[in-house]
């Protein structure tokens, strides 16, 4: 943590200085954003490396108190003592406390579900990690508005006929059940009633959080109704019923959904379906606490965290500032474990440590909203298009052909229900090599290569190296939904500030869609992007094809083979070195790409990764803000990578490291119309500190202290517990928000309110209103 000898300065000096050199920087590197292309013209100021160490509990503890580490991702060392002053903590959820029962000793729906209940009554009231909550839907999930009432209903006392469950025989599995159930479990071997269980979301949502060259998993991800299901579904032994719960889950997952209020109609019957059998039961959930080192000279600040991945997340690194040198000095972070997964970018960095490494090296295309369910803008922006008599596909359009991959033109007569247009945020290669629409489009063509089973019998097909399940299923919604992609053009956009040019290549492209789901959805899925270059894809494309590697651990183990690593295995690398080589002399391009790659653009590519080779010894080439420097069985050194066409900088994501809130201060039932006044908070800062002030919204005077741009959601519900409407109102009065209710047939029917400020829908306040419409 601490500088080089000669470069240690004086508490206060460093303090002045940095403001001198931030303020100067800020001056000088910081044209004004172009607001029709939403890029931010200047180079980033990232610390310039980035170290990530495997440390256990007792040393990471020690070096965190010595001012030594910033951060302790994943684990809290100082869990059942007290941390030092210089550290605080950031929060995130961890995972689910279920229960079983013995279907011997409780055969029937009724009887488990009373015993829950009763289970329920026995543990431990809501502590600093554990939160008892009978519902699978928690306040950390982005659809909790939609599932409010239903999860209030679900945390009322049982009614009706009792049932009589005697004391039960509670076994524990793993430590923290034993922690809750305390001396009255049963051993292992002893007669039982119900096993309780914590079940990470770290193994929950193992296949889920795979992502592939930049992409993002499922957009579902982070939402209740996904993770009930897959923590539940399981255990749902009635085969009609299950069978349901398939068929509602997939109609989500396709995006074969009308409405909105459809789509909530239809997460609210899985989640109700899931959990009526009661054969497992949601008794609660775990949060997890991470440590930073929040010293005063010596420490970070600006710190973002996902809501559900915590530290371990991409907009960590892009928001986490050193107080002293914030561009120049050194981000210590450490992991208990060491990585055990391949490095490559495509189905490899599967674990905590080597996810960090990949998140400051690679780019994504989009970040998973920290604290919401959506996406955030990192490499591309879009704007969908879904009219509802659907669009023309252009004649010039490309789709990959299954098997092969191979770009080749739609035709005529093509439609399509969604046109997204893509703006690329392109910018050099750790190589130098720059991005290019076949860069963008690669992944694509890969997936589908290797998704294709061509003989109908996947494991014939992974034995013989033509196809790998892990892309298979990481593409299958996109390749499920595509149409067609259409490179339009490439923009050039040139700013000048002073002596300083800046040029930036923007790709922009087309995506069609056959059906739409939400905006959101449809971006994450379809986003062309890709964060390593074309040529480092086909060189693994070409090894995982010649048996010298699988790009996934399980194709890996079906074919007998190594799991692809472009840096960590000796092995690997001679053989990839003398790959690449061949690859070079040919000029290769793969025939995916012989309408958007010359010979030309591959010779230069090919000879740039030799440079780099050379250079750094492995085939780890990103387009992120850093570069894989130095690595060791224990860690990682990852240098800064200072690019000028690299279209992020300081600041980008700040507002993302101190979620805010806003809350119903009144609401009049207008009857066909509720009129809402809100109280928003905003931040206050003054040098090095800042305070949460919470006042009435009003009038933005602009300026530093600014309130923050809160909305409103709303969802409502009639007597039969169905969503009848639902959606989300701009702030469009100076005080508040209105939400029109006419049109609503008589009835009663209750209103759940939601005010998120920057999509932040972690443990917001929900505000009800009944409301009547008469006859």
């Amino acid at each position: 943590m601490h500088p080089p000898p000669g470069r240690r300065l004086p508490g206060a000096l460093s303090i002045f200085l940095t403001a001198v050199g931030i303020a100067v920087a800020v001056f000088f590197f910081s044209p004004p954003v172009d607001a029709g292309h939403e890029l931010p013209f200047y180079p980033s100021f990232y610390p310039q490396e980035i170290t990530v160490k495997t440390l256990d509990p007792a040393a990471a503890a020690t070096r965190l108190a010595r001012n030594e580490i910033h951060a302790y991702v994943g684990a809290d060392p100082f869990a059942g003592g007290a941390a030092p002053s210089s550290v605080s903590y950031v929060t995130s959820l961890q995972g689910y406390v279920v229960a079983e029962f013995n279907g011997q000793v409780f055969p029937g729906a009724a009887s488990r579900c009373a015993a829950a209940a009763r289970l329920r009554r026995t543990l431990p009231p809501t502590r600093t990690t554990w939160v008892a909550y009978p519902y699978p839907v928690t306040p950390h999930h982005a659809d909790y508005l939609a599932q409010y009432d239903l999860a209030e209903t679900a945390k009322a006392p049982a009614s009706g006929a009792a049932v009589d469950t005697p004391g039960l025989r509670v076994r524990a599995r793993g430590a923290v059940a034993e922690t809750l159930l305390g001396a009255g479990r049963v051993g292992t071997d002893a007669p039982w009633d119900a096993t309780v269980e914590h079940i990470p979301l770290d193994a929950l949502l193992r296949g889920e959080r795979a992502a592939m060259d930049g992409w993002l998993g499922p957009p579902w991800r982070k939402t209740g109704w996904s993770q009930a299901y897959l923590l539940l579904v399981r255990s749902v032994s009635d085969a009609a019923a299950r069978r349901a719960i398939e068929t509602t889950y997939e109609r989500l997952a396709s995006g074969r959904v009308a409405s909105a209020v459809e789509r909530i109609n239809l997460e609210r019957q899985l989640v109700t379906s899931l959990i009526a059998s009661c054969e497992r039961v949601v008794l609660g959930y775990t949060v997890r606490r991470e440590p930073i080192n929040v010293d005063y000279s010596q420490g970070v600040e600006n710190v973002a965290r996902d809501s559900q991945d915590g530290l371990d997340s991409a907009i960590f690194l892009r928001t986490a500032k050193l107080k002293d040198f914030p561009w120049n000095g050194w981000l210590h972070v450490a992991v208990e474990d060491g990585s055990t997964g391949a490095w490559n970018p495509i189905a490899g960095f599967t674990d905590r440590m080597g996810r960090l490494v990949w998140s400051a090296v690679g780019d994504p295309a989009l970040l998973p909203s920290p604290h919401g369910a959506g996406v955030v803008s990192n490499r591309v922006s879009a704007a969908v298009t879904a009219p509802a008599a659907g669009v023309a596909v252009p004649i010039d359009s490309l789709a990959p052909e299954p098997g092969t991959g191979v770009l080749k033109k739609v035709g005529a007569g093509k439609r399509a229900a969604v046109r997204i247009e893509y703006r690329v945020r392109a910018s050099a290669f750790h190589d130098g090599t720059k991005m290019s629409v076949a860069d963008a489009l690669y992944p694509l063509a890969l997936a589908s290569r290797w998704s294709a089973v061509r003989d109908g019998r996947g494991g014939a097909a992974a034995a013989r190296g033509d196809h790998d399940a892990a892309l298979a299923a990481w593409s299958a919604r996109l390749r499920d939904r595509l149409v067609a992609v259409r490179p339009v053009k490439v923009e050039t956009l040139v700013r000048e500030y002073s002596d300083v040019k800046f040029i930036y290549d923007v790709p922009v492209i087309e995506v069609y869609l056959d059906r739409a789901g939400g905006d959101d959805e449809s971006i994450a899925i379809a986003s062309p992007w890709s964060s390593a270059p074309w040529h480092v894809l086909a060189l693994m494309d070409e090894a995982a094809r010649r048996g010298l590697g699988a790009f996934s651990h399980d194709a890996a183990s079906a074919r007998g083979v190594a799991w692809l690593d472009l840096v960590r295995d000796p092995k690997q690398i001679t053989a990839l070195a003398a790959l690449a080589d061949e690859l070079r002399v040919k000029n290769y391009v793969p025939s995916a790409l012989k309408a958007l790659a010359t010979a030309d653009d591959a010779r230069a590519r090919w000879s740039a990764l030799k440079t780099f080779f050379e250079a750094h010894r492995h085939f780890l080439v990103a387009n992120g803000p850093y570069r894989l420097e130095r690595w060791s069985p224990d860690g990682a050194v990852l240098q800064v990578f200072r690019d000028m066409t690299y279209p992020l900088g300081v600041g980008t994501f700040d507002d993302y490291a101190i979620p805010l809130r806003a809350w119903v201060a009144k609401v009049d039932d207008r009857g066909d119309r509720l009129e809402i006044r809100a109280d928003v908070e905003r931040v206050s800062k003054f040098a090095r500190e800042y305070e949460l002030v919470r006042e009435p919204m009003a009038a933005s005077t602009g300026g530093l202290d600014m309130q923050p741009q809160a909305e409103c959601r709303y969802v409502v519900v009639d007597a039969k517990r169905t969503v009848v409407r639902a959606g989300t109102v701009t702030r469009r009065e100076p005080t508040g928000f209105t939400v029109g209710l006419s049109g609503l047939p008589s009835g009663r029917y209750t209103i759940l309110l939601m005010l998120p400020v920057l999509d932040n829908t972690v443990d917001i306040p929900i505000t009800t209103v009944q409301h009547v419409v008469a006859r």
